[in-house]
C-alpha cells in the first residue's frame, strides 16, 4: 500500500525540495503552505505521516498539531529554524512524535519518517505472541487497530505514547533506563535529550488517568511498569 505524507512548509522551495525525496522513495505526497490548508487536506484525505512546520502563515504548526491530536495518533515530525529548548519540549507536550531543527539533511529527514511509519507497521514477531497485550491493572493494547483502553475506556495515545506505553509493559518489572527509551524509541539519531523522555512520560500518564500509578520513577535510574500498585 502506497503511504501518504503530507508536508506543511509555507517555503515553497523546502517543501519541493522535501516532495522529491518522498516521491522518488514511492511515497504519495500532499501539500500545504499554511496551516488552514494543511487541516483542510487532513480531513479530506488519508494520511500516514505529516511533516509540519511551526512557523506558518493563517494558523502555526502548534495549532495545527493541538486539533489534529483532539482526534488522531498520526505521526508528526516537527519542523523550526528556532532553537529553543522549551519550544521544542512544548512540541512533545501537544503531541508530536519527532523535531527537526533547520537547516536539516533531507535524507535524514526521510530516514525518521520511514523510522516512524515502520515501527507503526511492523511488530517484533519475538515479544508478540499475539494481537493484544493486556496488564492485570486493566491496561489493553490492541496492536492491528493501535488502540489502547483503560478498563475499557478508549485512551488516545500519539504514535510515541503508544510505542512507550507497548515498550513499558513487554518489560514489566524491569528498570528502563532513559537512553534505553531514546534508542528504542527515537534511534541513535536523536537529538533531543533526558527532557524530551521526561515530557512524553508526563503526556503518557496524564492519559493513563488513575492507572498512571502503574509508571514509577526510579530514582537515577529511569522508570518501571507495574501492574500490583
Amino acid at each position: 500500500m502506497q503511504r501518504t505524507i503530507l508536508i506543511v512548509e509555507d517555503e515553497p522551495i523546502l517543501r519541493e525540495i522535501m516532495k522529491d525525496y518522498f516521491i522518488n522513495e514511492g511515497f504519495d505526497v500532499l501539500e500545504a503552505g499554511d496551516g488552514k490548508e494543511a487541516l483542510s487536506l487532513f480531513q479530506e484525505r488519508e494520511v500516514h505521516l505529516i511533516i509540519l512546520d511551526i512557523m506558518l502563515p493563517e494558523l502555526d504548526g502548534w495549532s495545527v498539531c493541538r486539533r489534529i491530536r483532539k482526534s488522531s495518533n498520526v505521526p508528526i515530525i516537527m519542523l523550526t529554524a528556532r532553537v529553543d529548548e522549551d519550544d521544542t519540549l512544548l512540541g512533545f507536550e501537544l503531541g508530536a512524535d519527532d523535531y527537526v531543527t533547520k537547516p536539516y539533511s533531507p535524507p535524514i529527514l526521510l530516514a525518521r519518517a520511514k523510522r516512524l511509519l515502520d515501527s507503526r507497521a511492523v511488530r517484533e514477531p519475538a515479544d508478540d505472541m499475539s494481537d493484544r497485550l493486556e496488564s492485570g491493572s486493566g491496561i489493553a493494547v490492541h496492536f492491528p487497530s493501535r488502540t489502547v483502553t483503560v478498563n475499557g475506556t478508549n485512551c488516545n495515545l500519539t504514535h510515541t505514547e503508544f510505542e512507550i506505553l507497548t515498550y513499558f509493559m513487554k518489560n514489566k518489572g524491569i528498570v528502563i533506563t532513559r537512553e534505553q527509551l531514546i534508542t528504542k524509541i527515537w534511534g541513535y539519531d536523536f537529538v533531543g535529550d533526558e527532557r524530551t523522555v521526561n515530557s512524553h512520560i508526563r503526556n503518557l500518564r496524564h492519559k493513563l488517568g488513575d492507572k498512571s500509578k502503574c509508571i514509577s520513577t526510579v530514582v537515577r535510574s529511569g522508570y518501571k511498569f507495574e501492574d500490583d500498585v
